[in-house]
């Protein structure tokens, strides 16, 4: 199983104790740098502009703007989006500017996309923010437009929500066929199958029983339209990982609210020493996942723990 990690941007308040902007973003490039050094697989970013669980004025980068910065700032990890809100920018757009990152990172990107959900976001940046059924309409013909995009020498696309008429993207990007497309969510009717039918990964969330789950429900698609089930790369969400040589160490990492509920977050968390957080990795080796994408608490302020977990779950 591999490992990539959730670079602190500010969307969960991971950079609340830097005031300063300009080192608020050099905290995130160290962790993304240090991950680099120590050949973890991926780097990752949100793609949100209001804070979680509530909105504050606290910094939030954006994340296309941020992922060819640190691009540029490493030089051997993937770089991906976990995930894009296809109702952000107009697919076209979206494949154009993935394709210019890939080349700027070497052929580096993972392209990550789902349907998007913050409603308030949406609200306040003057986005319609439509129905479930409308935003999944419109991520199966966005995920259509990219990859017209990223194949074809002058895209046309003709659907309810989006037409594009000979666009023409140069460079297309440097990985082939094309660069990897990840799809986000378990939703089990339309989400899913859209993974069978187009994504090169999946991503997936909650505890190992949803997991598996979910994965299951995948394979059943895969069944159904004839995909080879194995051709997709299987990856999960950890949002929260705390880990310290002693269990209260690594408790006390989290926020007054989030210990108070410890033992309900350990089903879909990472919280203790390097031996309790290896036997949950194995938990997710075995339901499938084949590269865990985590979020260290702390990582802003203690890059070191990077190494930790390098060292005694990763190497181990």
């Amino acid at each position: 199983m591999k490992f990539g990690v959730i670079v602190p941007q500010g969307w969960r308040l991971d950079l609340v104790d830097i005031a300063d902007p300009v080192e608020a973003y050099e905290a995130m490039t160290r962790v993304a740098q240090r991950a680099d050094a120590l050949n973890f697989n991926s780097i990752w970013l949100y793609d949100h502009f209001h804070t979680v669980p509530r909105p504050e004025q606290e910094i939030t980068f954006e994340c296309w703007s941020s992922i060819a910065a640190l691009a540029r700032d490493t030089k051997k990890v993937k770089l991906g989006q976990i995930v894009t809100c296809n109702s952000y920018r107009n697919p076209a757009l979206l494949a154009k500017m993935a394709s210019t990152v890939d080349v700027l990172s070497h052929g580096r990107l993972y392209f990550g996309i789902g349907a998007g959900w913050y409603e308030h976001e949406y609200r306040a940046y003057g986005y319609d923010y439509p129905e479930t059924k409308e935003r999944l309409g419109r991520l199966r013909e966005a995920v259509q437009v990219i990859l017209a995009m990223w194949t074809q020498e002058e895209a046309t696309f003709e659907g309810k929500y989006y037409q594009i008429r000979g666009a023409i993207n140069q460079p297309k990007g440097v990985q082939k066929p094309h660069i990897p497309l990840l799809i986000g969510g378990g939703g089990e009717k339309v989400t899913l199958r859209l993974v069978a039918k187009y994504a090169d990964a999946c991503n997936l969330g909650g505890d190992i029983a949803n997991i598996t789950h979910k994965l299951d429900v995948l394979r059943q698609h895969c069944e159904a339209i004839g995909r080879d089930y194995n051709e997709i790369w299987k990856t999960a969400i950890v949002d929260h990982c705390a880990i310290a040589e002693t269990e209260e160490a690594a408790i006390a990492k989290l926020k007054p609210e989030e210990q108070q509920r410890v033992d309900t977050m350990r089903k879909a968390a990472l919280i203790g020493t390097p031996e309790m957080i290896r036997a949950r990795l194995q938990e997710y080796e075995a339901a499938g996942i084949q590269e865990l994408i985590i979020r260290f608490v702390d990582s802003a302020t203690n890059p070191d723990v990077l190494d930790l977990f390098a060292r005694e779950c990763m190497q181990a």
